[in-house]
């Protein structure tokens, strides 16, 4: 279980940081402002998903 953890929390990092360049890449160039905050909200939502599987880790390596 520890390794699954271990492999999704970059996974979902490096999803979090592609959905943000991709979200400053559509406000830069001026695009739909729907799209773009749709891309933040979906950035927020990977981002509490990555913090939660660390919490996760921790609390299964302090016991």
């Amino acid at each position: 279980m520890e390794t699954l953890i271990v492999v999704l929390i970059p996974i979902a990092m490096l999803a979090t940081v592609g959905v943000l360049g991709l979200g400053v890449v559509q406000m830069i160039r001026g695009g739909d402002p729907r799209r773009s905050n749709k891309l933040m909200q979906s950035r927020v939502l990977l981002q509490g998903i990555a913090l939660a599987l660390f919490a996760l880790l921790m609390m299964m390596f302090k016991h």
